[in-house]
């Protein structure tokens, strides 16, 4: 039996995406196979589209980190045929074909239920950069940070950024949004951003050791020097949570932040979180912390999916693609 998938190829060095026929895979011990009807796009999907080292570990091969659909095999007890079930992270779209094609075969222990309230879009429009803004934004609420002051949200319009704001705002935080993309400003606000900083102008000058502390707590998406400013901005006993690297995967700090105003910076790893807080992360989200992120999510066919890449290796993307199987 044969399924569709977008796959990517390399020749010579170019690599470029089309849809193909693949063979069924036979099912291991312990292992799922799921008919996938939706998946996301993530930055990392377009990395393993884009051949950038270190994604992928060899090609031709099938992205997609996040997988929404349905068992239609089994050889583990916790899974029945016909359950709705989520797979994001691990190692799904980088060493494991993932949810760019129709059917992906899985170990059980990578794989959830569904909560029932929430349907394959939603949970697809929320996605691994979902569950990342969940666990940013969980990192600030177990610290019982106030909301006397406000919480700051880097590289706004992307995925986990956009949502981390929505999340942050829903409860009860004023959240400043910092973006590069000058006409956005609709498009925050509409996400609950009650303030928009221009990326230049938040970094037109030095980064202090310690700077001024007006922020209660951040979501740091970008990493590099935005991060380094971010960190000496934090009050007393804030929160960074700490998961991008697209500005660099570098940053320079003093120690003031840490010992003098107790500052923690939290680095987020959602890929390889257990499946216990992916289950708590995504119950939030179905429940408490559910957002509407239809006006901030486009829905795409996978046979044409080519443009979202370029877009989000580009910089240009805004809110969330969700992948659609089938007709």
């Amino acid at each position: 039996m044969k399924y569709k998938a977008y796959q990517i190829n390399e020749d010579n060095g170019s690599f470029s995406g089309s849809m193909v026929e693949l063979d069924r895979p036979s099912v291991e011990q312990d292992h799922v196979l799921i008919k996938v009807s939706y998946s996301s796009l993530n930055y990392k999907d377009a990395l393993a589209a884009s051949g950038a080292k270190g994604v992928v570990r060899s090609y031709p091969f099938v992205p997609g980190i996040d997988v929404a659909g349905e068992i239609i095999e089994t050889s583990s007890s916790n899974f029945s045929i016909g359950d709705r079930v989520l797979a994001t992270g691990y190692k799904i779209g980088m060493a494991v074909p993932g949810g760019f094609g129709e059917i992906v075969h899985l170990p059980s222990n990578w794989v959830i239920k569904c909560p029932n309230s929430l349907n394959d879009i939603d949970a697809m429009s929320y996605g691994t950069a979902g569950i990342t803004a969940a666990a940013c934004v969980k990192k600030i609420t177990d610290a019982n940070i106030s909301n006397d002051l406000p919480v700051l949200v880097s590289g706004a319009t992307g995925g986990v950024g956009s949502i981390s704001v929505g999340l942050l705002a829903k409860l009860g935080y004023e959240v400043h949004a910092i973006t590069g993309k000058k006409d956005q400003d609709e498009v925050l606000h509409s996400m609950g951003a009650s303030k928009i900083i221009l990326r230049n102008e938040y970094m037109s000058e030095p980064v202090k050791p310690l700077d001024k502390g007006i922020y209660a707590s951040a979501v740091d998406t970008v990493g590099g020097d935005i991060l380094s400013k971010i960190v000496s901005m934090v009050n007393n006993d804030g929160v960074v949570s700490c998961c991008g690297n697209v500005a660099g995967a570098m940053f320079t700090s003093s120690v003031f932040p840490f010992i003098l105003r107790g500052v923690q910076l939290s680095g987020i790893d959602s890929a390889e979180s257990s499946l216990s807080l992916k289950n708590e992360l995504w119950n939030l989200l179905s429940n408490e912390w559910s957002l509407n992120l239809k006006d901030q999510t486009k829905i795409v066919p996978i046979d044409k999916i080519d443009s979202e890449v370029n877009k989000i290796l580009d910089g240009n993307q805004i809110g969330r693609i969700v992948i659609k199987h089938g007709e």
